[in-house]
């Protein structure tokens, strides 16, 4: 009896023991956890002074969405052999020069994308057909009259480059004035700006003066990469000759590099719905038309440089 007694009290001594070292770790495990949070904010501070030194910073990030499928005697389907696929690409790129009496800003946006049905009771291969068809670059040099003012000049081109390379394509060549608020935005505000459209052959597309005003935001939380571009032509002779585009991209690094990313785009352009409405309807015109907001979106795999 007394063997199970002293044996009794040793099991619920290691009992407490154990119980006791494990809040004694949970404990050393907070104040670890709080010594790295605090290094975590001073190396934050420090490189926020990295970044306002005067220099160039590069970064780029894309993303890569994919699905393929085949189907064989998938009798539930109308086409019960038949081989689908989507494939998509983005990469966004910058390279800006900072200084302490000018900028030059330089950025470039691209998205592409494929789909395939293959039917395989249909003769011959489909193929891929195109699904997206983005391209845009931007240069932008300021010479400052103060921290967040600076007079600027602007140069931006947006076309395809799968299908229908420079027809149309738009290039916008401007003046104005530049205001950055923070390291992260800038805010192009050009009154005076040309916007050159190219096409070929007889099309409804048409060049003309206006005012061009651009947003763009660049930033980079830990993991998280963040960029949003807002661009707008506003034309002084026509509201048809106008046209705005906004894209956005996301991407999330989960191990070396690799992570999640999305990407989507908004469009409004009443000459590129009306060059589209022409083809069923010839009658189409500007004030008959239907000027649909034009978007796009892609999710999948991403990548940081």
């Amino acid at each position: 009896m007394k063997k199970i007694i002293i044996l009794l009290l040793l099991v619920g001594l290691s009992f407490s023991t154990n119980a006791q070292t494990a809040d004694e770790l949970k404990k050393e495990l907070a104040s670890k956890k709080d010594s790295i949070s605090k290094l975590q904010s001073k190396a934050s501070a420090i490189q926020k002074k990295i970044d306002a030194l005067p220099g160039w910073r590069k970064g780029a990030f894309g993303t890569v969405g994919m699905s393929l499928s085949g189907f064989n005697n998938w009798y539930a389907r109308n086409a019960p052999d038949a081989d689908a696929g989507n494939i998509g690409i983005t990469v966004n790129a910058f390279a800006n020069l900072i200084q302490d009496k000018f900028f030059w800003r330089n950025s470039m946006n691209i998205n592409l994308g494929w789909v395939k049905l293959d039917d395989k009771s249909v003769s011959g291969d489909e193929g891929f057909d195109t699904a997206t068809d983005v391209f845009n670059i931007n240069s932008l040099y300021g010479r400052r009259l103060n921290k967040k003012w600076a007079v600027s000049g602007l140069l931006e081109y947006r076309t395809t480059i799968i299908d229908n390379f420079n027809d149309p394509g738009y290039l916008d060549l401007g003046a104005g004035f530049t205001w950055t608020p923070t390291s992260n935005l800038v805010v192009v505000l050009h009154p005076g700006n040309y916007n050159f459209v190219f096409s070929s052959g007889n099309t409804v597309f048409e060049s003309s003066l206006g005012a061009k005003i651009l947003a763009d935001y660049n930033a980079k939380f830990n993991k998280l990469s963040l960029k949003s571009n807002l661009s707008i032509f506003q034309s002084y002779d026509s509201s048809d000759l106008s046209n705005w585009t906004w894209t956005n991209a996301l991407g999330y690094t989960l191990w070396k590099g690799i992570g999640l990313g999305f990407e989507f785009g908004l469009r409004n352009n009443k000459q590129e719905a009306l060059n589209n409405a022409l083809i069923s309807d010839p009658s189409a015109t500007f004030a008959s038309l239907d000027n649909k907001l034009q978007s796009y979106w892609l999710f999948g795999l991403s990548y940081s440089f």
